[in-house]
């Protein structure tokens, strides 16, 4: 299948293009392999470039690491929220006459989204972005041509089908927006490099590549577990219906353990960075919708110098170290203010950003079992601030395992 004729088919004639959607043999797997992947890529991809690389009014751009972040995590969460839109789709196909079908479901959700991906675009330039909501509009219209040719539903009846799905699809997106949130307290992700399939994108600043070999492998994760999720549906049990729904984001991140015990990152924080000293302690940890994560930081303090230490393990996003190759960008930038890169050392990635006034500094590394080492400081030097980072033991840190899969 040719994404880009594809693209143009279901946006330009959709009324001719449904049935032969409809007739096109697939499963899940494939769906996602073979467009979704991609089609949800451009959205997320190209926000990053917008806030982070190209930057909104005054010249303020999200920072590289927190983009980077805020990038993958709305990448999975949106290719998570198709599979439950699909899900809802099915489920009230009968209630409108229409007939159980997941695959078909998925098609609908698919392919009747693809303005809203498409017009992701408009997010290189953050100021075109509110022109997405006529895309969104276009896409419930894609929908609402969709149900009655692969959901079987009569015509009448596809207006009000429409309608309850993207009311609860609205709900679902709330839901699913503040779960991002748990991911994003400015910190990064796991990076990592992979072979096999993949695209990418080149920018000024470096290229982002995504490999799909590895999402067609989650994909394939995630159609074993649609079983499960079956089954919560039929037992009418919540709690199985949420365990139904954690199994499939598990799968779908490659959640296949647990991360680092918060006390062996804890043990890691030193009780002075220099000439600073400790001033207070804080850890986190647990679970949500079969991702986990494990964070411990400390503040310090010397004089007017101010400075944080934080170590995470999102063990429970394991599969998005081959997911995403971040790891491929690279950026050297500097202006009259301040001085920012990014670059590899030693298979490590490393991020730094600091202001040549020394008024505030960060410096990033992200480990090759992917945790992450972040510090910030102000009224502290670029080079005093990477002093203090490299008086940790990274090898030490790089060197623990995660907990076997109970």
């Amino acid at each position: 299948m040719n994404l880009i004729e594809r693209a143009k088919a279901i946006l330009l004639k959709p009324a001719e293009t449904w049935p032969v959607i409809d007739a096109e043999p697939a499963t899940v797997a494939s769906i996602y392999k073979d467009w979704l992947i991609i089609m949800a890529a451009i959205p997320a991809v190209c926000a990053f470039i917008g806030l982070s690389l190209v930057g909104v009014g005054f010249g303020f751009r999200i920072p590289i690491v927190y983009g980077l972040e805020s990038m993958v995590v709305r990448y999975v969460l949106s290719l998570a929220a198709a599979f439950v839109m699909a899900l809802i789709v099915d489920a009230l196909a009968p209630t409108f006459g229409g007939q159980k079908n997941q695959v078909a479901a998925l098609k609908v959700v698919a392919y009747g989204s693809t303005a809203s991906y498409v017009a992701g675009v408009l997010s290189l330039l953050p100021a075109l972005s509110l022109l997405g909501l006529i895309a969104a509009c276009y896409s419930i219209y894609l929908i609402w041509l969709g149900l009655p040719v692969l959901m079987k539903c009569p015509k009448d009846k596809a207006a009000g089908y429409t309608a309850v799905v993207i009311i609860i699809g609205i709900v679902a997106a709330v839901v699913i927006g503040a779960l991002s949130t748990i991911f994003m307290p400015s910190r990064g992700l796991m990076f990592g490099g992979n072979s096999g399939n993949a695209f990418s994108i080149k920018t000024p600043d470096g290229e982002v590549s995504v490999d799909t070999g590895a999402m067609a492998a989650a994909a394939q994760r995630m159609d074993e577990a649609r079983a499960k999720m079956e089954s919560a549906q039929k037992s009418g049990d919540p709690a199985s219906a949420v365990a139904g729904l954690g199994a499939m984001m598990g799968a779908l991140t490659g959640s296949g353990g647990t991360p680092i015990p918060v006390a062996d990152l804890k043990a890691q924080l030193p009780d002075a960075l220099g000439a600073l000293k400790r001033e207070s302690l804080e850890t986190s940890g647990g679970s949500a919708m079969g991702i986990s994560s494990s964070v411990a930081k400390a503040t310090y303090a010397g004089g007017d110098q101010h400075a944080q230490l934080s170590i995470s393990d999102l063990g429970g996003l394991g599969g998005l170290a081959s997911v995403a190759t971040w790891a491929n960008v690279t950026v050297d930038k500097e202006t009259p203010d301040g001085i920012e890169k990014t670059y590899k050392d030693s298979g490590r990635t490393i991020h730094e950003e600091y202001r040549k006034d020394g008024s505030h500094s960060e410096y990033t590394v992200i480990l090759k079992n992917g945790v992450i080492v972040e510090t910030s400081g102000d009224k502290v030097d670029g080079a005093t601030l990477k002093s203090m980072a490299s008086a940790l033991n990274l090898d030490a840190i790089e060197g623990m395992k995660r907990p076997a899969k109970s």
